[in-house]
């Protein structure tokens, strides 16, 4: 049931006055089947409507240039190269969001898409309810990933210290800050980041907010990101901890539920917010 030119949810694209706050989404997907099931699982919701659908990377552009929409479903098999197309869909779509979705779960991939500026990346086979969450936290800013990519990007993260760095941000952390956050990077609590530097969670927590404000980031996950899609890797500063205090490399890998719908509870599961 190919078509040549996208299709709209209500006539000419355009949302009821009372739609204010309405999240607006295009289904980019090859699939017909896969669309129509979306615009059902949507149809249910009071804040997600599907104002434009597309089937080629094409009919994509030209959709986000007809129709007002907040977030696009991107399926990255519409193109040979989803990282490079998603750049070239935020390039000239500065203001849309992109949640990609695979058809099988990659680490290679779903980490570069991020480094890309997708804000979420999705399996084919995730739940309806998740992914109507996944929107709501997307279309608020956040980023949003699954619970096994979680620990794809945390171990990314981590193994930044042995790969060349690129060109780092401007932004400079303090030794102490520096050693806080390769705490946090190693599945840390706040209390035994305060046992590792000799201090108190208290401090900890005030440090982690100076760092997030430096950094612009909300919370664990969201700095754990900004590090990835930056390559930067603080480097833990063995002269701040507190004599006699355990290593972050021996702390445990932050244990993650097997289904993690946002970057908040993802944060939470790795020890408490800050």
């Amino acid at each position: 049931m190919a078509s040549t030119s996208t299709s709209v949810a209500v006539p000419e694209g355009i949302l009821p006055e009372d739609s204010k706050g309405t999240i607006r989404v295009i289904v980019a997907d090859s699939q017909a089947i896969f669309r129509a099931g979306l615009r059902k699982i949507f149809a249910l919701e009071d804040d997600i409507r599907v104002v434009g659908q597309a089937e080629t990377v094409a009919q994509t552009l030209i959709a986000l240039q007809k129709f007002s929409a907040d977030i696009v479903i991107f399926e990255a098999a519409l193109t040979p190269n989803p990282p490079d197309t998603v750049s070239e869909i935020l390039r000239q779509n500065t203001s849309c969001r992109l949640v990609v979705v695979l058809q099988e779960p990659d680490q290679e991939m779903t980490l570069e898409l991020f480094r890309r500026g997708s804000h979420a990346v999705v399996s084919r086979e995730v739940e309806p309810e998740m992914l109507v969450d996944c929107l709501r936290k997307v279309s608020q800013g956040e980023p949003w990933l699954e619970a096994r990519a979680v620990g794809w990007v945390l171990e990314a993260y981590r193994s930044q210290s042995v790969r060349p760095s690129g060109s780092r941000p401007k932004v400079q952390l303090t030794p102490k800050e520096s050693l806080i956050v390769s705490c946090v990077t190693q599945g840390m609590k706040n209390k035994e980041i305060a046992v590792r530097v000799g201090t108190t969670e208290q401090v900890v927590k005030n440090y982690l907010r100076k760092v997030y404000d430096k950094l612009g980031v909300a919370d664990r996950l969201e700095l754990a990101l900004y590090c990835l899609n930056h390559r930067v890797a603080p480097k833990d500063s063995a002269k701040d901890a507190a004599p006699g205090a355990p290593s972050p490399a021996q702390a445990p890998a932050p244990q993650v539920a097997d289904s993690v719908p946002t970057a908040n509870a993802t944060a939470a599961a790795s020890g408490s917010r800050p």
